[in-house]
C-alpha cells in the first residue's frame, strides 16, 4: 500500500483540505512529541519492537484500554513467543491462556492469523497493510497500529481516540476515507511509533470526549474546535441500556469461563440457568460460540473447549 506524500512550499498556518502544512505542521508535530515525552507511560508493550509481540498486544488491546492488557501480554508472550507457537498450539490452551481478556473470538482468530503468517509469509508479519488486513482479526486500525509502531510507516492508526483530535483539529465531521487520508498526513515521519502512542494519549486524557481540557492541550494553536466543543450531556445511572449480566456477551463469557475449568477432553453439560438466563438464551450462546470456533458441541448438547 502507498504512503500518501505532501508537497511542501505553504506558509506556517496555512491549511488544505484541514491538514496543516510546511512549519506549521513540523511545529505542530514538535508541540505534539514534546507533550508526550515526559508523560509517556512505562508499559512494557509500548518498549517492543517485534512485529509479532505488536501484533498480539494490539488484538488484545482491541475494545481493552492498554494499560489492563500489559500483564496478560507479558505471560502470552511468554508462552506464544512466535507465529510458530500460537499456531501449534491446542485452542483450548489458547482460549485458557486468555481468561480475563474478554472477547474470546479475538484468541480465536489471532491464532487463525498466527497459522496464515505461518503458512503464508514464513512465519514473519508481513509489513504490508493490505497484507496484514487479510490476517483474521485484522482491520484498518490494527493493520496500521503494526505498520506504524513496528515498521515505522507513516501511517495513522485511527481510532476512537486518534479520531476525535484529528476531526476537533479540522474543525469537521469526515469520512472516513478523508478522515484516514487527514490522520496519515499529521504523521511525524521521523518517529510514527511515538506520534502514534502520543495522539492516542492526546485523545485519552485532554482531547476527552466530555470536558476536553482545551487550555492544556499542547497544539490547542492548530485546532479549529480549540475552546469551542460543546460537552454533551451526562446521562443518568441506568440510561445506557440493558445491564450487563443481562446480555448475551457477559452469558457467553460465563460459559467459556466454565469451560476453562474443564480437563482435557472433558465434555459440560451445562445448567438450564445461567444468571438470569434460560434455556433458550443459552442455547443460542452455545450456538454462536460453535460458530466462532470457541466451543465445540456434542451431539447430546455437552460442550467443550475446541
Amino acid at each position: 500500500m502507498k504512503v500518501p506524500t505532501r508537497s511542501g512550499g505553504e506558509g506556517p498556518g496555512t491549511r488544505r483540505s484541514g491538514v496543516l502544512r510546511g512549519g506549521s505542521l513540523r511545529r505542530f508535530q514538535a508541540a505534539l512529541a514534546g507533550w508526550y515525552r515526559p508523560r509517556a507511560r512505562p508499559l512494557r508493550i509500548r518498549s517492543s519492537t517485534d512485529p509479532w509481540a505488536i501484533l498480539v498486544a494490539e488484538v488484545m488491546a482491541q475494545q481493552t484500554q492498554i494499560a489492563r492488557v500489559d500483564q496478560a501480554w507479558v505471560e502470552f508472550m511468554a508462552r506464544y513467543a512466535t507465529p510458530h507457537d500460537l499456531a501449534h498450539a491446542a485452542t483450548a490452551d489458547v482460549l485458557r491462556s486468555w481468561a480475563g481478556l474478554g472477547y474470546n473470538r479475538r484468541a480465536v482468530n489471532l491464532q487463525r492469523a498466527a497459522i496464515a503468517i505461518s503458512g503464508q509469509h514464513g512465519g514473519r508479519v508481513p509489513a504490508d497493510i493490505e497484507a496484514l488486513e487479510a490476517l483474521p482479526g485484522v482491520g484498518p486500525y490494527t493493520a496500521r497500529a503494526v505498520a506504524a509502531t513496528a515498521f515505522g510507516q507513516p501511517v495513522a492508526p485511527v481510532d476512537t481516540n486518534v479520531r476525535r483530535v484529528v476531526s476537533r483539529l479540522v474543525g469537521r465531521r469526515l469520512t472516513p476515507t478523508r478522515l484516514q487520508a487527514e490522520a496519515d498526513a499529521l504523521v511525524d515521519r521521523t518517529d510514527p511509533a511515538a506520534w502514534t502512542h502520543a495522539s492516542m494519549d492526546l485523545g485519552a486524557t485532554i482531547c476527552r470526549a466530555r470536558e476536553p481540557r482545551c487550555d492544556e492541550c499542547p497544539v490547542s494553536q492548530w485546532c479549529a474546535s480549540a475552546g469551542r466543543v460543546e460537552t454533551p450531556e451526562r446521562r443518568p445511572p441506568g440510561a445506557a441500556g440493558v445491564p450487563f449480566e443481562q446480555t448475551t456477551r457477559w452469558l457467553r463469557g460465563r460459559i467459556v469461563e466454565r469451560l476453562r475449568d474443564l480437563d482435557d477432553d472433558a465434555w459440560l453439560q451445562l445448567p438450564e440457568v445461567i444468571g438470569s438466563h434460560g434455556a433458550t438464551p443459552i442455547g443460542d450462546a452455545v450456538a454462536g460460540l460453535e460458530r466462532d470456533g470457541l466451543v465445540e458441541r456434542r451431539a447430546d448438547g455437552a460442550v467443550r473447549l475446541p
